[in-house]
């Protein structure tokens, strides 16, 4: 199970988009990226290429960030929060807070 999926809410915490928060619209687990909405919004010179119908022109986009950089922000406490994970009775496993304890999902 991931520590951070598709639809939470993480921080930035290094780099240029230091303490800035989003939400998660790509993971990446295979790269150990993450893409969030609103950060690291870089720009790509495309040339129309043939018949091919491609944006061209300067595109604006996020690109992915390194999963060490950013860390989840638990929806109760709203703190930045390292994830623990607790299986129940029947062998399911949940994401929790380390802060407040409180379930993530």
């Amino acid at each position: 199970m991931n520590r951070i999926k598709k639809g939470d809410t993480v921080e930035v915490i290094t780099g240029e988009f230091r303490g800035e928060r989003g939400a998660v619209r790509i993971v990446l687990p295979k790269e150990g990226r993450v893409v969030v909405s609103g950060i690291n919004l870089v720009k790509r010179h495309q040339r129309p290429t043939g018949r091919v119908r491609t944006q061209a022109g300067i595109i604006e986009f996020e690109a992915p960030l390194r999963l060490s950089n950013v860390a989840l922000v638990c929806p109760r406490c709203h703190q930045r929060t390292k994830v623990a994970f607790q299986i129940d009775g029947e062998g399911g496993k949940s994401r929790l807070c380390k802060k407040c304890g409180e379930p993530i999902d």
